[in-house]
């Protein structure tokens, strides 16, 4: 509503509408912490470690992941990764493993999205040669495990979306496998247990599992097919 000023103005005075008891609460509440290069470790983290046994390679890899929880009790709260170690008895591959770990925990420490990561990591190749996994997944280096270990583990705190089959999809593949069992009179054996002998590597999820089925090459672990 217009209101109508009759005399000369000589002074004003901001009022602020919002009721004071309000202000006091939103003025209490913290601003929730950001993760950045300025946060101090806490002296205890939360940490997950991964075992890495290649083929190309006496001893195994342990990967240890320690997380930081940020904003915790609030409804901001979350996990994010804060550094990485890599330890084995092996110490061939020692200053590059550390340099790795140490650029990695940089990253963390830094904020912002850490999880382009996991694709740098994945796409490195060793020009000798990858390896099968146990199950046939393949692995084209040594790097990329470490970046497919970094992929679980992200999406084991909730940064990274998993890939999880639903449920149409699992009666899919369970479909496929009673096919292609009935075809070669093959063991029964579960999906991602072991792969029929002579399987091809798929092209889509890096697993030994492409049969012919039904006329048509049939990835038994995702099921992905040449012909739609």
């Amino acid at each position: 509503m217009a209101v109508k000023i009759e005399q000369r103005i000589t002074g004003f005075q901001l009022v602020d509408e919002v009721p004071s008891a309000q202000r006091t609460a939103a003025e209490a509440t913290p601003a929730p912490v950001q993760m950045d290069e300025t946060l101090q470790r806490p002296e205890t983290l939360f940490g997950v470690t991964y075992k890495i046994k290649s083929p190309l390679f006496e001893h195994a890899l342990y990967v240890t992941i320690n997380d930081i929880l940020l904003n915790a009790g609030t409804p901001h709260e979350q996990r994010r990764p804060f550094e990485i170690f890599i330890n084995s008895k092996g110490m061939e591959h020692f200053q590059w493993i550390v340099a790795l770990t140490r650029i990695m925990s940089a990253v963390f420490r830094k904020g912002g999205d850490c999880t382009f990561l996991v694709e740098e990591l994945k796409a490195v190749f060793d020009p000798r040669g990858g390896y099968l996994k146990r199950g046939g997944v393949y692995m084209p280096s040594l790097v990329a495990e470490i970046g497919a270990v970094l992929e679980r583990h992200l999406t084991a705190i909730g940064l990274l979306e998993g890939h999880e089959l639903d449920a149409q999809q699992r009666r899919m593949l369970a479909e496929k496998w009673a096919v292609y069992q009935a075809s070669q009179d093959a063991a029964s054996v579960e999906p991602g247990e072991g792969f029929p002998p002579g399987a091809q590597l798929c092209g889509k999820c890096q697993t030994q599992a492409v049969v012919q089925l039904e006329g048509c090459a049939t990835c038994l672990n995702c099921g992905y097919s040449r012909c739609g």
